[in-house]
């Protein structure tokens, strides 16, 4: 059975940040089935990479080209002003938990679920 993990990356701060896009990249390149969850001020911070001129402009597109976003929490993007880009940019929104994404659904779908 495939290994199924769900990366919740709620840092924004861009190095912590990278590191979980980096790292379901090279979770997904191993085989596993990755679901990464976008939250907290990662909801900027990821948006800030989906512009051409921004310095890890081609990791945010590696990620989103491979699907391996499964959602963005719609709360925190709305908290952080930028849920509007996220829906310009296609990005699949979750708000079953009050607004956010539910770790239960996760856990229930059989992901192991990780924290940034």
């Amino acid at each position: 059975m495939t290994q199924r993990i769900a990366v919740f990356a709620f840092n924004g701060e861009p190095m912590c940040f990278v590191h979980g896009l980096l790292n379901a990249l090279n979770m997904r390149q191993s085989g596993m089935d990755v679901a990464l969850i976008i939250e907290g001020n990662a909801t900027k911070t990821f948006c800030d990479l989906s512009k051409p001129e921004a310095e890890l402009h081609k990791l945010y597109q590696e990620v989103t080209e491979q699907g391996l976003v499964d959602c963005v929490c719609q709360a925190c993007a709305n908290k952080m002003g930028v849920l509007e880009e996220v829906k310009r940019l296609g990005l699949p929104l979750c708000s079953e938990m009050q607004g956010h994404p539910a770790m239960a659904r996760y856990i229930a779908e059989g992901y192991q679920i990780i924290t940034l």
